[in-house]
């Protein structure tokens, strides 16, 4: 027992914002002097003793008492108590006696009240569920009576699952989880570089997140125990990275507190959940079984549950902490496992229990059994047998370890690495795939696996890396798989697209396969071809669905027609795309679904597109296709966005970008965020475009994501636009629209070009644009977007002269209401109404700008309706929302303009150019708009402007 514990070591807490605010908070109740308790709970190495010892260490409460529980205060009656008021480790006492400092669950609370009589004191109790009984009984009485104890705060630190026991009842709890990924990361590279002087290796730190699963303690084990080569990438990694010591260490400490008896079940838990990872846990009856034939009392199991180790639910047992399972597993004696492994596959009997019966045996066996491995590999190809992608991984990979080195070896691996990215963990599909990639293995086989490894890379990668991974998938598949080859191809078109490679796209649309080799010939390798070896597409065998490749009449249509559209041609793209679109009505296959769904967009059916991605959605759903959902959900928002469904755009890539982090496909982050900030740019919510732009950004930039890049830029000067930076858009936009290496992506730019005519208008800068309205011309006239010819009729108006522009803005408008959305619509209407105004028609141009003030709230776009209001009480028109009591309230409309234009940070000459006034205006105006509001600089205006629209009720 302590008075003050120094710190164990000097690393930062990561990732603790909240908690640390309510450590910061207790202190700041305390230091006013009143009372207040809290309760820190988490599970072993997650970090309660660090929040506690900063508590400590910061100290800030007063006087400060740090008690931690020692081994003799876990059987004397309040022992703990009396440690903590004495501040002396307990002494064995008499049977019987109790020692006279406190006797009672008031007697804490009374001596507290006494010691601080004369200063704030903060106490801090360190694993108080280990006090005794009547100690953690006073502890929480005091606790729960703080408000009582002016100027005392009692702070406590307990395991998660004793959080809810009677003695804590009632108390504020702050629940730690485990670290997310970016403070989980800069915690690895603060250790790297501790130990080396540099932060980890990319792949080495991601090696280590994926291991430790978000556990402080156990990450820093992991880190302390690579070497300088290690944590460098140089060298390669222990496998596993988190050994059975080191797991025991960091939680261990839950398993300590068992009987004996119930350990030894434990072991026979972990082993039935050891083929079955996916957190559904292990079979009750089939445990009850082993346990009975062991000779064991299936009733030692309550002790765990008791004890939060594990839970049951239904029939089937399961570990709570996934960290408890491993440590369970690999602090256990070899020979023990295998003895589990070999008694489940003994009570384990019929057709039904085939593929676990064959993996408990694998997982018993002491060494190579090609046999064995042969059987196994076959039930969990089978289509008959029922089992998740992860379980068959597991299997695959059980029975790769029975199968000598060679193409079979590589083949199975391979399909375990396809099982585990179509369930969702890409971490283990790398690991495999590192596992075979030095054996020697046919073409064939080799192929498979760089196609899974291509398409790992594809959806959280450089996507340059995977076109070539692709791209050498194909040629090795093209002499043995033609179905297989096609995939590859397809897999290094999207990398090409998305990267906006259109020459690549070609390529890899293009490319002839090569003939396919009679059977027994051999390849490069030596080895004949392996028709007994089967070959994985990173697609799920035995689902009932046709691979993404699998109709090579499907395939020569989309190959044509995309050919056609990436050269620009159209008129000759149309017919083979059709051909796909009208496939996709009786088609039900999610991936031929979302290609039909690109084919729509290329042909400009937005509805077509909405409803095909809509149907492919449902369908990866209803099959379980968990990889499949972020990237149809990504197509699907797209889609909408296009629809100028914002909202549902922004519904769906909220889903999707939930899905995408689920799954680790960082790719598929990339674009749901870009998607959510070109929805922000729309709905007004300046912060959510940031952030989400920069998060896009934060993952193109690496993975040569162009399309995802693009976007979020766009979305950036869309924004600006909206709230009358025009100069600021058209600095975003130009670049991108205008020809040179920083051209925006071939799908994207055009759709820009009108934001950036209007943007480069405003600004004063209307020469740069003729050549960008020339070639949307051009694309528009192709009938690319349903909503390009209103486009391009209002970009020239914006441009034309006096006499042409009405009749471009009625033509404009006329299309419009061909196309429908109402958010393009309005946009067309504000420019129209802003132009009548300048000309001092007043009455038609409050028509005009009521109407899109009307679409805008339709549309939900909320700050381009904020700029029509404005436009609106310019005019002086009834109709505009009335501007509510203030100190603004004594400006004319143009004034509150210029003012609120002045208070974004704009000089005089840029807000003349965005409302279309002289800058001698601005500056008179502006004058008088300081003498009114009694402000002496912009300074001052700003932040009188800011504080008006803060305080301004919600309409």
């Amino acid at each position: 027992m302590t008075g003050r514990t120094p710190a164990r070591h000097s690393l930062r807490l990561y990732g603790r914002t909240t908690e640390l605010a309510a450590l910061a908070a207790l202190a700041d109740r305390v230091r006013s002097g009143r009372g207040a308790a809290l309760v820190l709970a988490a599970e072993p190495g997650l970090g309660r003793t660090a929040l506690l010892e900063q508590a400590v260490r910061d100290g800030n409460a007063g006087t400060v008492l740090h008690v931690r529980a020692a081994p003799a205060e876990r059987d004397l009656p309040y022992s703990g108590v009396n440690s903590l008021l004495t501040g002396a480790p307990p002494q064995p006492d008499p049977p019987g006696e109790v020692p006279p400092a406190c006797t009672s669950p008031t007697g804490l609370l009374e001596a507290l009240r006494r010691v601080h009589a004369r200063e704030p004191l903060l106490v801090c109790v360190d694993d108080a569920h280990l006090w005794d009984a009547a100690s953690r009984a006073a502890l929480g009485y005091a606790a729960r009576r703080a408000g009582s104890l002016p100027g005392v705060g009692l702070l406590m630190s307990v395991a998660a699952h004793r959080a809810d026991a009677a003695d804590f009842a009632g108390l504020p709890v702050v629940r730690l989880g485990p670290l997310a990924e970016d403070p989980a990361a800069t915690l690895v590279d603060e250790l790297a570089e501790e130990l080396t002087g540099d932060p980890a290796d990319p792949n080495v730190r991601e090696a280590v997140l994926h291991e430790a699963i978000g556990n402080p303690a156990l990450l820093i084990a992991v880190v302390r125990r690579l070497s300088a080569a290690q944590l460098a990438g140089h060298a390669p990694l222990p496998r596993p990275l988190a050994d059975g010591a080191a797991l025991l260490r960091v939680v261990g400490s839950r398993l300590e507190e068992l009987p004996v008896a119930t350990r030894q079940l434990l072991l026979l838990v972990a082993a039935a959940q050891e083929q079955n990872p996916d957190g559904a846990g292990a079979d009750a009856t089939l445990l009850m079984r082993a346990a009975r034939a062991a000779g064991f009392d299936p009733a030692a199991l309550d002790a765990a549950e008791a004890a939060g180790v594990t839970r049951s639910a239904g029939n089937r047992i399961r570990f709570d902490d996934p960290l408890l399972l491993r440590a369970v597993l690999s602090g256990a004696a070899l020979s023990r496992r295998r003895a589990a492994h070999r008694l489940l596959a003994a009570v384990l009997g019929g057709e039904r229990h085939r593929l676990s019966r064959l993996l408990h045996r694998a997982l018993a066996a002491d060494g190579p059994d090609p046999a064995l491995a042969a059987c196994l590999a076959a039930a969990a190809d089978s289509p008959d047998v029922r089992a998740t992608p992860l379980e068959r991984s597991v299997a695959f990979g059980r029975a790769a370890r029975l199968t000598p080195p060679g193409s079979a070896r590589t083949s199975r691996l391979t399909a375990a690495a396809e099982h585990a990215w179509f369930a969702g963990d890409p971490g283990r599909a790398r690991d495999l795939l590192a596992a075979g990639r030095q054996e020697s293995a046919h073409d064939a086989v080799r192929g498979c696996a760089e196609l899974v490894r291509g398409t790992l890379a594809l959806h959280d990668g450089p996507v340059g890396d995977a076109y070539e991974i692709l791209m050498l998938a194909a040629a090795l598949l093209g002499p043995y798989d033609q179905e297989r080859m096609l995939t590859a191809r397809l897999g290094a078109t999207e990398a090409a697209w998305s990267a906006g490679d259109v020459p690549a796209c070609l390529v890899a649309l293009g490319g002839a396969a090569r003939t396919a080799s009679a059977p027994g010939e051999e390849s490069s390798t030596g080895e004949r071809s392996p028709t007994e070896f089967r070959t994985p597409a990173a697609w799920p065998p035995g689902d009932g669905a046709a691979r993404p490749g699998g109709d090579g009449d499907l395939f020569h249509d989309y190959r044509a027609g995309m050919l056609h559209a990436l050269g620009a041609r159209l008129d000759e793209a149309r017919r083979p795309l059709r051909r796909v679109l009208d496939r996709a009505a009786t088609d039900h296959d999610p991936a031929r679904l979302v290609r039909a769904g690109v084919a729509a967009l290329v042909l400009g059916n937005i509805a077509a597109a909405c409803h095909v991605n809509a149907r492919a959605l449902a369908a990866a759903r209803a099959r379980n296709l968990v990889p499949l959902v972020p990237q149809i959900l990504e197509h699907l928002a797209y889609a909408e966005l296009r629809a100028g469904r914002h909202a549902r755009a922004r519904a769906h890539a909220e889903e999707g970008l939930r899905a995408a982090h689920r799954t680790g496909r960082r790719n598929s982050v990339a674009h749901h965020h870009a998607i959510l900030a070109l929805a922000a740019s729309v709905e007004g919510a300046g912060e959510a475009v940031t952030a989400h732009a920069e998060a896009a950004l934060a993952i193109a930039g690496p993975h040569g994501l162009a399309q995802a890049a693009t976007l979020a830029e766009w979305a950036r000067a869309r924004a600006d636009l909206g709230r009358g930076r025009a100069a600021d858009a058209a600095a975003r936009l130009g670049p991108l629209v205008r020809p040179g290496h920083r051209r925006g992506h071939f799908a994207v730019r055009m759709l820009a070009v009108p934001c950036y005519v209007e943007a480069a208008v405003l600004a004063g800068e209307p020469e740069d644009t003729a050549t960008a309205v020339e070639e949307f011309a051009v694309w528009a006239a192709q009938g690319a977007d349903p909503q390009a010819p209103a486009q391009l009729s209002r970009c020239r108006a914006l441009l034309a002269s006096a006499q042409e522009t009405e009749a471009l803005y009625e033509h404009a408008l006329v299309r419009h209401e061909l196309a429908g959305g109402d958010f393009e619509r309005a946009r067309t209407l504000l420019l129209y109404g802003k132009w009548l105004r300048r000309r001092r028609r007043l009455r038609e141009a409050r028509g005009r700008l009521r109407d899109a003030l009307f679409a805008f709230e339709r549309s939900g776009a909320l700050v381009w309706a904020e700029q029509t209001r404005a436009e609106l009480r310019a005019t002086g028109g009834a109709g505009a929302r009335e501007q509510r009591p203030g100190p603004l309230a004594c400006l004319t409309p143009q004034q509150l303009r210029i003012a609120r234009c002045v208070a974004d940070g704009a000089t005089n000459r840029e807000v003349a150019l965005q409302l279309s006034l002289s800058p001698r205006t601005v500056d008179h105006h502006l004058r008088n708009v300081f003498a009114l509001l009694g402000v002496r600089s912009r300074v001052e205006l700003s932040r009188l402007v800011d504080q008006a629209e803060k305080n301004r009720p919600d309409p």
